[in-house]
């Protein structure tokens, strides 16, 4: 596989060629959730989806962690293939790997064990407490693999390689369409063999993609040994405030629910559908996050200062685009979409007119994540922190509420989306006059 000169040539063209294969992975996971949960369905029925949909919850929490550490990844490695400095990558990718093996085992035996007491405390019925703590334990099992499955796309793509990923998610995607009705009703397993087809699927793919980097060369991988206290300091320096983002945005988004279910079943119903929807319209816009961080984080190694504030403009001007065009198409096809989810009228029509009211707002929320990418790439984690408490605490949480209470449940739609235009404020600002610029993450010699 063709390495890329990411510090020199067209940026629009290198944007949109190295964030193509970041969303056509994201639509593989978001597939790959989807399959899992017409098989558990259709084969075991609604209870059994519904101990999918809490241990779900437990393993969100715990890869929104993944994902943390992962940006930590993205930042620092980008930055020292940007700086060409090959000892240093070796020595941090060595860092990263003992790091997070040792973090997979803590939080494996953590959760195997607690596993029933964490469901006690999210207030799971007894009734699917059985079923949902031996669905966890399975997957804290193997853990282990969803953590290397996600952290070696994530070192590709730091050293320039958004492609290669694309493979072994299509594999584990496929492995567990066909694994899941093997494993589920094939041998009998019911909601264990869902469990199973996932953690072996994951642990296939992790180990493809171990085979793709080592055989074409893509990461300097070396025997592991203890990283100096230097390097685990930096990495969690870097992972634990970007893990705390996600934190921050879960919560967020449990708080807005509780402003919608004030309004019934049906606007929950609606919105439901709507969420699900915007998970899929915005894997355009966090894929273009992702290879922003990335893109700036080798220029930024690379002291190419002019090139970094390039990918910002150019970043914004391919947000656009997508954004509007999604808006757009969303504006003429929000009955249809909230259809595929839910028929009941009252529930449609809230899902309709809460995504026809939002639609005009995507682009806004778009240069959140490109601003914030370009941010991430200098290393700057506990201010893109701030960022996320002031959107969502601050500005989307108490929008909601007052603008529901002022207008009604359409004020739901207005409040997200007069957020989404404040925050994004909030963003350039902090580009423009903020600090990230002179984050150093390596002082002297790494």
């Amino acid at each position: 596989m063709k390495q890329t000169d990411y510090s020199e040539g067209n940026i629009l063209k290198q944007l949109i060629t190295f964030s193509s294969p970041i969303l056509l992975t994201n639509l593989l996971q978001v597939s790959y959730q989807i399959i899992d949960s017409l098989w558990v369905g259709n084969l075991l029925g609604a209870r059994a989806l519904g101990v999918v949909s809490l241990s779900g919850t437990v393993i969100f929490t715990i890869l929104s962690f993944i994902i943390g550490i992962n940006q930590a990844t993205l930042t620092i490695l980008s930055q020292l293939k940007g700086k060409r400095d090959e000892q240093g990558l070796k020595r941090y990718v060595n860092a990263f790997v003992v790091t997070l093996f040792i973090l997979s085992i803590l939080l494996g035996v953590f959760g195997f064990i607690f596993a029933e007491r964490i469901l006690f405390l999210l207030g799971t019925p007894d009734s699917l407490v059985a079923d949902a703590s031996l669905y966890l334990r399975i997957n804290f099992l193997g853990i282990i693999f969803l953590f290397g499955y996600n952290f070696v796309a994530t070192l590709m793509r730091a050293l320039g390689e958004s492609k290669a990923p694309v493979y072994f998610v299509v594999l584990a995607v496929l492995l567990n369409a066909a694994l899941d009705p093997l494993f589920i009703s094939g041998f009998q397993f019911g909601i264990a063999g869902a469990a199973y087809a996932t953690v072996i699927s994951q642990g296939i793919a992790f180990l493809f993609g171990i085979y793709l980097a080592i055989h074409y060369k893509l990461v300097p991988f070396t025997w592991p040994r203890m990283p100096k206290k230097e390097e685990v300091s930096l990495i969690l320096k870097i992972g634990v405030p970007s893990g705390m983002q996600m934190m921050v945005i879960s919560a967020g988004v449990t708080a807005i629910m509780s402003v919608v279910a004030s309004f019934g079943e049906d606007a929950l119903a609606g919105f439901g559908a709507a969420q699900r929807l915007d998970n899929i319209i915005l894997l355009p816009a966090m894929a273009l996050g992702t290879a922003v961080n990335s893109l700036a984080g080798i220029n930024i190694g690379a002291n190419r200062w002019d090139r970094v504030y390039k990918i910002a403009q150019y970043g914004l001007m391919y947000n656009l685009a997508i954004m509007v065009l999604i808006s757009l198409l969303i504006l003429f096809f929000a009955r249809f979409s909230v259809e595929l989810f839910i028929q009941e009228e009252e529930a449609v029509q809230f899902g309709v007119n809460y995504l026809k009211i939002v639609a005009f707002f995507y682009p806004f929320l778009g240069i959140n994540f490109v601003l914030n990418g370009v941010v991430r790439g200098s290393g700057a984690m506990m201010q893109v922190l701030i960022l996320n408490i002031i959107s969502f605490w601050v500005l989307r949480y108490p929008l909601t509420y007052l603008f529901s209470n002022w207008i009604g449940e359409d004020g739901i739609g207005v409040g997200m989306g007069v957020s989404f235009v404040i925050s994004s404020l909030f963003a350039f600002l902090y580009f423009r006059l903020g600090g990230w610029r002179k984050k150093e993450l390596f002082h002297g010699t790494v």
